[in-house]
């Protein structure tokens, strides 16, 4: 049994990390190459997923607007001219939850790469036994999902996007 408390165990861990990292690690935080070939990139995480916390995609993506020049509001726009990370409340690892989690990226993605429409907010459904029974808007990060404060709780149109630390309009 592997325990890395061990030293033969640590070495061995250290010595496939070294060899197998630069292949399997997305971590590198440099798209620059990606971006000037006309790279789009679409990256979502859930809030409740249990396997890995929703606080390294945050920290990634932070660390993508890092590189990028200007000031901090002109660094997002940069970065989310080709990168977009939706945050999903409720959604576990990769599917399931509490939360909405039946959602389309696939098309938006689509839309922007062919059609140059960059996604917004992306409505995203929880459904029981089958009928669908809320919806939420999925917004680009740093924005988040804000109840307006009227209209059905469990209806997207209810919801704007907006960036939490920004008043209300």
């Amino acid at each position: 049994m592997f325990d890395p408390r061990r030293p033969a165990d640590y070495a061995a861990l250290q010595r496939a990390d070294s060899q197998y990292a630069p292949l399997l690690s997305a971590i590198d935080p440099d798209l620059g190459r990606f971006r000037q070939r006309g790279g789009k990139l679409i990256q979502y995480h859930g809030w409740n997923d249990q396997l890995i916390s929703a606080e390294n995609s945050i920290a990634y993506y932070e660390s993508v607007r890092a590189m990028s020049e200007g000031n901090k509001a002109r660094a997002l726009h940069n970065v989310q001219e080709f990168y977009r990370l939706y945050m999903v409340p409720g959604l576990f690892h990769c599917g399931g939850g509490t939360g909405p989690n039946v959602f389309d990226l696939q098309t938006a993605l689509e839309r922007w790469v062919e059609q140059q429409e960059a996604p917004d907010a992306v409505v995203a459904t929880h459904v029981t036994n089958r009928v669908v029974d809320r919806s939420r808007p999925l917004c680009p990060y740093p924005s988040t999902a804000i109840y307006k404060g009227n209209g059905d709780t469990n209806d997207a149109a209810s919801f704007e996007c907006r960036d939490v630390k920004q008043p209300a309009k």
